[in-house]
Order: structure tokens, then C-alpha cells, then sequence
């Protein structure tokens, strides 16, 4: 049989041990439901920008378009360009169309990209449109190769920072096949020098082209927006991880 003294000395370690595994469940239940309402409130705050985003883009393709001249002074001022209404004038350079990989309508192909030179000589890359991949070179539709003075209705784009991702190929220069759009790129490979450039890339509308190619109107406006499911799934996770730990407590205590 046990001394007194050595059974409470042994009693008064398990209670601390006790103690210290309950102050530990405690505070590791505290800073997980921290981190998962941080999460929620995050992709909540992400849901007021995004919405914000998406009817700012909606208010400017509506608007009347402006000439490109304008929409240099909103770039030279820091202001934001994307999917601004524009008219250009200017001349297709044809023989120096640079071919964005894309989709449109479910079929495999390409955005072509085409210089247009305006009157003051510099360049202004204008995605004319989709065409199919057996129609990526020009001859193949000399009908949509229109000569002469153009005026062109789009949305102003402006130009990536960088490759979205480490992910996405390198472009292939060699085979005239943009991955990713690079205007930089696409210029020094056209030997278009930077000042002769305008610093963004312009979306023809969906006025129909000779022959029917390229198609125009190809500008993508359906951004993702599930920063309230992502929410809720924070919450809820949060929410069950309550409701477990009282469940737990409540059978202990019994």
C-alpha cells in the first residue's frame, strides 16, 4: 500500500498535468477558430472588392468609346484602362501578326494579333479576333487581310506585368506562338521599337471581318467570383469545430 505522502504528491502531478492539457486544448481550439474567422472575414472583404471590380467593369464597357489618344493620357496618369471603350484609325501591318493559343466557343485556335500602324507611325497591337488552328496563317484567309485606312471600335487592354504563372509555357517566338501575352515580346519580335509602341493592347469589337475571319468580339468578362463560398466554408468549418469542442467538453464534464 502506498504512502499518504507519495499517493498526494502523485495526485497533485496528474491534476497539473490535467491542468496543462486542458490550458493547452484551450488555446489551441482559441487560435484555430481565429484562423479560420481570419480566413472568412478575408473572403468576405475579397467578395466586396470583387463585386466592386466587376460593376466598375460593367459601368466602363458600357460608356462611350473615346479615342486612343484619351485612353494614353488615363495609362500616362496611372489611371486604370481595362476594358475602356476606344476607336483607333491606322493601318494593318498584316504581315506581322503575332497568334495568342486561345478558345472561343469551345474550339481550339487563336487570338490573332495584328499591328496597326496610325497616323503618327507608332504601332497599337489590335486582337483582331479568334481563328480556327488549320487557319492560323494568313494565307489561309486573304479575304479577312483588309488593306487601307481602318477604324477600329474595341476595349482597351492594358499590358501584363509578367507571366501569370510558372505554370503557363514560355512563349515560341520561332513558331509565332504566344502563350501568354507579352507585348514586349511580340513588338522587339516584329522589330517595333519601344517609343514606336502604345503601351496596351486593344480587343476589336465584334464587327464582322471579310470572310468571316478572324471573329471578333472575344473579350472574356466572366471573372470567378466564389469568395462567398469560400467564406462560408470558413465560417462553417469554424462553426463545427464550436460545435465539436462543446460536444467534447459536455461528455467529459458528464
Amino acid at each position: 500500500m502506498p504512502a499518504p505522502g507519495k499517493s498526494t504528491v502523485a495526485e497533485q502531478a496528474a491534476t497539473r498535468t490535467g491542468r496543462g492539457r486542458a490550458v493547452f486544448a484551450v488555446c489551441a481550439l482559441v487560435a484555430s477558430l481565429a484562423v479560420l474567422l481570419s480566413l472568412g472575414t478575408w473572403q468576405m472583404q475579397r467578395l466586396a472588392w470583387k463585386e466592386r471590380l466587376l460593376a466598375d467593369m460593367t459601368e466602363r464597357r458600357h460608356a462611350a468609346p473615346v479615342a486612343i489618344e484619351a485612353i494614353e493620357q488615363v495609362k500616362r496618369e496611372g489611371g486604370d484602362i481595362e476594358y475602356r471603350p476606344v476607336t483607333v484609325t491606322g493601318v494593318f501591318d498584316h504581315g506581322r501578326e503575332r497568334h495568342f493559343l486561345a478558345t472561343f466557343d469551345g474550339q481550339s485556335g487563336y487570338h490573332v494579333y495584328t499591328p496597326l500602324q496610325m497616323a503618327d507611325g507608332r504601332f497599337v497591337f489590335v486582337n483582331r479576333g479568334f481563328v480556327p488552328y488549320d487557319r492560323k496563317e494568313p494565307q489561309t484567309r486573304r479575304e479577312g487581310e483588309v488593306e487601307g485606312v481602318q477604324a477600329i471600335s474595341g476595349l482597351a487592354r492594358d499590358r501584363l506585368a509578367g507571366k501569370p504563372s510558372s505554370l503557363v509555357p514560355d512563349n515560341d517566338l520561332a513558331r509565332n506562338v504566344f502563350y501568354w501575352k507579352d507585348l514586349s515580346a511580340m513588338a522587339s519580335s516584329d522589330g517595333i521599337a519601344p517609343e514606336a509602341l502604345v503601351p496596351f493592347f486593344v480587343d476589336a469589337g465584334d464587327a464582322p471581318n471579310p470572310g468571316g475571319l478572324p471573329v471578333g468580339g472575344v473579350t472574356q468578362f466572366d471573372l470567378p467570383n466564389n469568395h462567398l463560398q469560400y467564406a462560408m466554408t470558413w465560417y462553417g468549418l469554424a462553426l463545427a469545430l464550436v460545435g465539436v469542442s462543446g460536444f467534447y467538453i459536455w461528455r467529459s464534464r458528464r
